[in-house]
Formats: structure tokens, C-alpha cells, sequence
């Protein structure tokens, strides 16, 4: 009797970046989710040598997914290889190699090999995988390429906003948490739908903007009780191609110091027809940090009236 099918496939890409710039984005996988558009958060859980354990969160298929991995870096070789400890159904197990040639100074080819098996040799979560591999691969690389082109523009920016709030980092956990209850409690909140597994989470919402309109936005949330939420839109507003973020809560003797931290790259390609034919990057970077600082700042600012006021 044969045992369990092993499906194998491979994609490439070349990249114009040498091959040890783009071998440390895949080595650094802490930053995946501001390169990779699958990933959602990467902690890097121990490292002994050339050997070590990742937990991923990103997504398949249009669902959200969380595994971890094993991997071997052999940087002199241009390999790293991984191995899913733990997978998530319809995976019965998955690993695989990246391989990063050098093809002269600034120029290298990258290879991307996966090797999986399904759930009881099911042939539809055969289909599925073999569809998740192909489009999660196609998109990693492609953003691969992209990155390193991408190198010393100014389209991306990082920042945050904190509030101080009397109470304990659960109470304020939990309130960015209940996200199905935010268009009762944020006056900026539309409408939620929200569906959550276990602390990951697929938030889609409509935000009312300070000019009166709404726009629809979708996003899978990692939840890391009591103190964490990572999070990554997966439908955008017009003037950004990326928006991962953090909500954190840092507890000391005078109550939870409570961070909104965003990281957006802007869409270019979009800022004449948003802001109008004279605006500029300054002007979207401005525009985007305003607007998505005043909602941060909003809804922190909500959470202290509930949780001071409930007197928790």
C-alpha cells in the first residue's frame, strides 16, 4: 500500500539586488510583514546557530492560517530551509527551500521549492493547497522584487501615538480586542463585521472619515492576550499599498501606557486623483499620518472614558 502523496513544486523569480541583500529579507523574518503580502506577524520563537523556530501568522487562500516552522540557514550557500512543525488543515504537512544565486553584483535568481501533503490525500484541499502555494509564492516573490527596488524611496513611514490610561493592560486589551462592538463605542466606526478563531481575527469595517465619507477596510488580526495585537490590511484605502500595525500595552505602578503603532507604504500611482493633480508625496504622507493617527488617537481616547469611567 503506497503511503501519503508528496506534491512538489517550484518558482522563481530574478531580482536586480545582489544575492546577500535579498537573502537577509528572508533571513530577517520579523519584517515579512512589511514585505511579504501574505504575512500577517512572524515571531522569531529560539535561534541556536545555524537552526531556528518561527510561529507564523499570514494569509491563504483569502483565510487566515497560523503555523510554525523550523528552518536552517546556510547563508554561504544561499539556502534556508523550513519544515512546518505545526501545520493548520488542510495541511498535513509542508516544507521546503528558499535558494538565492548569485548572478553578479546586483543581480540575483531566487528559487522558492515547496513540498506538501493534505489531509487524508483529500483531493479539494489538494486543489486548495496547490492554489495557496502558487498564488502565496507568486506574491512573496514578486514582493521580493519589489522591495529591493523600492530601496531609498520615501513612500514608506512608520509611527505612533500613546495615551496613558488609569486601569490594567487586560481592561484595555480588551477593548481593542471586542472589535465587534466598536461601531457602538468609536464614533468613527461605520459598521463591523467580525470573525474570530481563537484570537485570530478578520475584521472588516467601514470608517467614517472627517469629511463625512466612509471607506471600507479588511483586516486579519493577531490577538496575544494580554498585551498585543498585530495587524495587517488586506483591503486598503487608495492611498496605500501596505498598512500593518501594532496595538500595545505596557503596564507600570501608574496605569497602561497604550500604543497605536502604524507602518504604511503610499501609493503613488493614486495620489493625483485622492488629493488632486498639485499634491505630492509630502502631501499623502501627511494626509495618511493625520488620518490614521486622529482614528488611533480616537479610539484610545474612547477606551480611557470606558475603562476610567467604569472605574475597572
Amino acid at each position: 500500500m503506497s503511503g501519503p502523496q508528496v506534491h512538489e513544486v517550484e518558482h522563481e523569480i530574478t531580482v536586480d539586488a545582489s544575492a546577500k541583500d535579498v537573502y537577509r529579507l528572508l533571513e530577517e523574518v520579523e519584517n515579512w510583514p512589511q514585505i511579504f503580502p501574505p504575512s500577517v506577524h512572524v515571531e522569531r520563537v529560539e535561534r541556536e546557530g545555524e537552526h531556528e523556530r518561527i510561529r507564523i501568522w499570514a494569509t491563504a487562500n483569502g483565510a487566515a492560517k497560523t503555523w510554525t516552522s523550523r528552518r536552517r540557514l546556510v547563508p554561504a550557500d544561499g539556502r534556508i530551509e523550513f519544515r512546518q512543525e505545526v501545520s493548520s488543515p488542510p495541511v498535513a504537512a509542508m516544507g521546503g527551500t528558499w535558494i538565492v544565486e548569485d548572478r553578479g553584483e546586483d543581480r540575483c535568481r531566487v528559487r522558492l521549492l515547496h513540498d506538501y501533503r493534505a489531509v487524508d490525500d483529500d483531493p479539494g484541499a489538494l486543489e486548495w493547497i496547490a492554489t495557496a502555494v502558487d498564488r502565496n509564492s507568486r506574491a512573496e516573490l514578486g514582493a521580493l522584487k519589489a522591495e529591493t527596488a523600492l530601496r531609498g524611496a520615501q513612500v514608506r513611514l512608520a509611527f505612533e501615538d500613546t495615551t496613558r490610561i488609569a486601569g490594567r493592560a487586560e481592561d484595555v486589551y480588551d477593548f481593542i480586542n471586542a472589535a465587534h462592538l466598536w461601531g457602538e463605542r468609536l464614533p468613527h466606526v461605520a459598521r463591523v463585521n467580525l470573525q474570530d478563531d481563537g484570537g485570530l481575527q478578520l475584521l472588516e469595517m467601514d470608517t467614517r472619515a472627517v469629511d463625512g465619507s466612509t471607506h471600507t477596510t479588511t483586516s486579519v488580526r493577531v490577538c496575544l492576550a494580554p498585551d498585543r495585537i498585530y495587524y495587517k490590511q488586506t483591503q486598503l484605502p487608495a492611498l496605500m499599498t501596505l498598512h500593518t500595525g501594532q496595538w500595545r500595552f505596557e503596564e507600570d505602578a501608574d496605569g497602561v501606557l497604550a500604543t497605536s503603532q502604524h507602518t504604511v507604504s503610499i501609493n503613488e500611482a493614486n495620489i493625483a486623483a485622492v488629493l488632486g493633480p498639485d499634491a505630492g508625496l509630502d502631501d499623502a504622507r501627511a494626509m495618511v499620518r493625520g488620518a490614521l493617527g486622529t482614528n488611533s488617537l480616537s479610539t484610545l481616547a474612547h477606551a480611557k472614558a470606558h475603562i476610567e469611567g467604569s472605574g475597572t
